[in-house]
């Protein structure tokens, strides 16, 4: 499992604070980093991937300083990342999505079959990627995602436009990735999934640190209770 650390980053947008001295630990699990809107969730995960560079601070995975490094040269270290924006190829199959992100890899169009059974979409194989359900095109991100074998898996939004059953057995899926030796990170505003299946929780408020945790932890806190959970 990849551990991954991140000290005092801050991003400035000119005179706006986006994210404001943020350290944290993703340990094994499975980590939800949750907030409301513009609490810079999404803006951390880009400094996580290597998409920003941050204003202050620095990001190390495995004790290694990655700052400066690109997405590829992330990808290549294990880390792998979905985006809240779909980002498959709407002209390909699903089938034809995946052999494409496994074109390093031997036996590509067999591996592609086994990750769409994986994820739960093997029905949906045949279609173009532009036709399916918005679940379903989620989760083909997520095998096109596990098809370059990552250590370290960043989620940004995963359950959107999954219903109730289809969450749950997103979240079983969560704890198998876990169980398998990946750590996995996810930005996500579904509370029962990220209550119910992460192992540790980073509550984002305005950019700042509000309070990390388990999700008993994270549930207790009465700033959490009172701004996110009701």
């Amino acid at each position: 499992m990849s551990t991954l650390r991140v000290e005092g980053v801050t991003v400035r947008f000119g005179e706006v604070t986006a994210v404001g001295d943020v350290s944290l630990t993703v340990e094994p699990g499975v980590t939800g980093l949750i907030g409301p809107n513009g609490a810079g969730k999404t803006t951390l995960f880009d400094v996580i991937s290597g998409l920003r560079r941050p204003t202050a601070g620095r990001v190390l995975l495995d004790g290694e300083d990655i700052t400066t490094r690109g997405p590829h040269q992330r990808s290549r270290l294990g880390v792998a990342r979905t985006f809240q924006r779909l980002e498959v190829f709407g002209s390909l199959t699903v089938w034809e999505n995946v052999v494409v992100a496994l074109e390093s890899r031997r036996r590509p169009a067999k591996l592609a079959r086994e990750l769409l059974e994986r994820v739960g979409i093997a029905e949906f194989a045949g279609n173009q990627a532009d036709t399916v359900p918005t679940g379903a095109a989620r989760l083909l991100e997520l095998a096109r995602a596990l098809a370059t074998d990552p250590s370290l898996l960043l989620l940004d939004e995963p359950s959107s436009g999954l219903d109730r059953a289809e969450t749950d057995a997103f979240g079983e899926l969560l704890r198998q990735l876990s169980a398998e030796g990946r750590s996995v990170v996810l930005v996500e505003h579904d509370m029962d999934l990220v209550m119910g299946y992460c192992d540790h929780v980073h509550v984002l408020n305005l950019g700042r640190l509000l309070v990390s945790g388990t999700p008993d932890v994270v549930r207790a806190h009465e700033g959490v209770r009172e701004a996110y959970l009701g």
